[in-house]
């Protein structure tokens, strides 16, 4: 009678089946660890501010929208994909506004949004990260850095589950084709401080 093994190969098979459903199982729980939060466009908004002569001018954008790919486990794996509607730039003046959306800075009409998209996470505090991405305004695209801290997550309304966070960055307005006019070159500063306040939403 023949003692050895009638099928040897299943020997070999069956340990890499087993380390294949390991690893399947794995990638499904790193996977299952991610959430998508939607940018609430009513609670979240994007202030900028820059020099006017001697002073500091401030304005916002109140239209936000987007989504956080968020894994609470390891937020360094996390993306933000966000767009801003240039048309809902807010400056506490109507002619300030429009001339904001005219050809001399925006040109909202041409280039109706903005757009930024993260790279990379860093982690670099206890809540803290230093968020790179590429910035897209009037098609003109720049790699920033944005400094977000994370101000948590809990339960929302109807069973959601809320995020917020905060984030700052400063750009040259010049590098994306909003010096202005050459009579405002001189009075606005070219350093633009941005600051961002962020609720994003997860329903399962």
């Amino acid at each position: 009678m023949n003692s050895t093994q009638p099928y040897p190969h299943m020997k070999i098979r069956l340990p890499l089946l087993a380390l294949a459903a390991l690893t399947l199982g794995s990638v499904n729980s790193a996977s299952a660890a991610a959430e998508t939060y939607t940018i609430d466009p009513v609670h979240s908004t994007l202030s900028f501010s820059l020099r006017h002569i001697v002073s500091k001018f401030t304005g916002s954008f109140t239209k936000v929208t987007g989504t956080i790919v968020a894994d609470q486990t390891d937020l360094t794996k996390s993306t933000v994909d966000a767009t801003i509607a240039i048309g809902s730039v807010s400056t506490a003046d109507d002619k300030r506004n429009a001339h904001v959306l005219s050809p001399d800075f925006f040109d909202a009409t041409k280039f109706p949004t903005a757009a930024f998209k993260s790279t990379a996470w860093t982690k670099t505090g206890d809540d803290t990260y230093d968020v790179s991405g590429n910035l897209t305004i009037k098609e003109i695209t720049k790699p920033v850095t944005l400094k977000v801290k994370v101000l948590g997550f809990g339960p929302g309304m109807g069973g959601a589950q809320l995020s917020g966070w905060e984030a700052s960055t400063t750009i040259k307005k010049s590098e994306f084709g909003l010096a202005g006019p050459a009579m405002l070159s001189k009075a606005l500063g070219d350093d633009v401080t941005i600051s961002i306040g962020i609720e994003a939403g997860y329903k399962k």
